[in-house]
């Protein structure tokens, strides 16, 4: 009995929002979930109410069902409930005063920034894959990318002269990202005098980083070379390639940068997903209130 207001949320999620189709697949199993549990009850949309939706995530929860799952679900129902006001196809928003679930934040593992000089400088420059590998740690680091935003990498998005890379993100969602001057000295020196002597195949013409046998390199092969590089600088932290992208977003945050430019460079589409990385220590907060906030310098008058 929901269908016809599940394919208009649906059309005004594909046509006017342009989300891509693994989100409008994400939200369809949410509304989904729900309309599964009233369907017994024989509710029409127009008449769910605050204590249906209640019962529905107290449903969840005895399932065992996590509270950030339980928090995604309700997200992608209130957006469904918002879209039918909007709408006028009910009178009021039965979400509107639902409070998310309460979930963990888990914070990324992150490295120093002696930490990461370390595992660059542990690359080494004599071999040709250690200058590769440095070039590709360099762009980790230095513009934050994920590792398969790395690996799909092109040549043709590449623009040295101005110190831009394109970047595809998820959902196939380009940005330009910029980075910084030993980023692109390890590539050019890798473009220059390494990878001309590599045999490329054919179905890798295009990319930037390619393994000795000339096809471009895994993610997992990746994430080995992040690892053993570690080990030889003596971190004995748990190192992956998004260690460098969060360490990434963290210094820009720690060094003052300004929140929504960092998630323009991460590809970030929500701010919320950005702000993980405002877990800055206690004392750079109260700094930055101290230096920026108007009334900081105010005498007390007691």
């Amino acid at each position: 009995m929901w269908e016809k207001e599940i394919q208009s949320f649906v059309h005004y999620l594909r046509i006017e929002r342009g989300l891509s189709g693994h989100s409008n697949e994400a939200y369809l199993r949410d509304i989904s979930k729900l309309a599964t549990y009233l369907t017994p009850l024989d509710i029409p949309v127009e008449d769910i109410r605050e204590n249906h939706l209640l019962d529905f995530l107290k449903d969840l929860h005895g399932l065992g069902v996590e509270a950030s799952t339980q928090a995604r679900c309700l997200s992608g129902i209130r957006s469904f409930f918002q879209f039918l006001q909007f709408e006028g196809r009910i009178s009021a928003d039965p979400t509107v005063h639902i409070k998310s679930p309460q979930k963990g934040r888990k914070l990324p593992d992150t490295l120093s920034f002696d930490e990461i000089t370390a595992i660059l400088e542990a690359a080494d420059l004599s071999t040709n894959e250690g200058l590769r590998n440095r070039a590709m740690l360099e762009f980790l680091y230095g513009a934050g990318l994920r590792v398969s935003e790395l690996v799909n990498l092109k040549l043709t998005d590449v623009y040295q002269d101005i110190g831009f890379i394109k970047v595809v993100g998820k959902g196939d969602k380009e940005r330009l990202v910029p980075a910084g001057r030993d980023a692109f000295h390890y590539l050019k020196v890798y473009l220059e005098h390494i990878r001309p002597q590599i045999p490329v195949k054919k179905t890798a013409t295009n990319v930037v980083f390619l393994n000795r046998r000339g096809s471009g390199l895994s993610r997992v092969m990746v994430f080995l070379i992040c690892k053993d590089l570690a080990t030889k600088a003596g971190i004995m932290k748990t190192i992956s390639p998004h260690t460098f992208r969060h360490s990434f977003a963290t210094h820009l945050i720690e060094g003052g940068a300004d929140l929504r430019a960092v998630q323009e460079m991460l590809g970030h589409e929500s701010i919320l997903t950005t702000e993980i990385y405002t877990h800055v220590d206690r004392a750079f907060l109260s700094q930055m209130v101290r230096d920026f906030h108007p009334m900081s310098g105010r005498k007390s008058d007691l």
